[in-house]
């Protein structure tokens, strides 16, 4: 089963669907690309990444993922991140 894995820095948030058996990254998003709108909160901008990763993995045929937080707490932009990736169709 693919994971959904999360990187937060200070400014930034990352997030990628991995498949640990073959060692591929499936689809990726973060707050960094150039034609995402970075406007609101830092939680706010996680939660939007979130639903982009989502969108991205349902348009590959990936519906269920099981979320890595990589030691992160979850809470603030990681548990925003996580809601966000629901809103938008993932199961975990």
């Amino acid at each position: 089963m693919p994971r959904l894995s999360v990187f937060r820095s200070n400014k930034e948030i990352y997030a990628q669907v991995i498949d640990d058996v073959n060692g591929v990254t499936l689809t990726a998003a973060s707050s960094k690309e150039k034609d995402f709108e970075k406007v609101g909160t830092k939680s706010e901008v996680a939660t939007k990444v979130g639903r982009l990763v989502a969108e991205r993995a349902l348009s590959a045929g990936i519906n269920t993922v099981v979320f890595d937080r990589n030691g992160y707490l979850y809470h603030g932009r990681v548990k925003c991140l996580a809601e966000g990736a629901r809103e938008g169709g993932l199961k975990f």
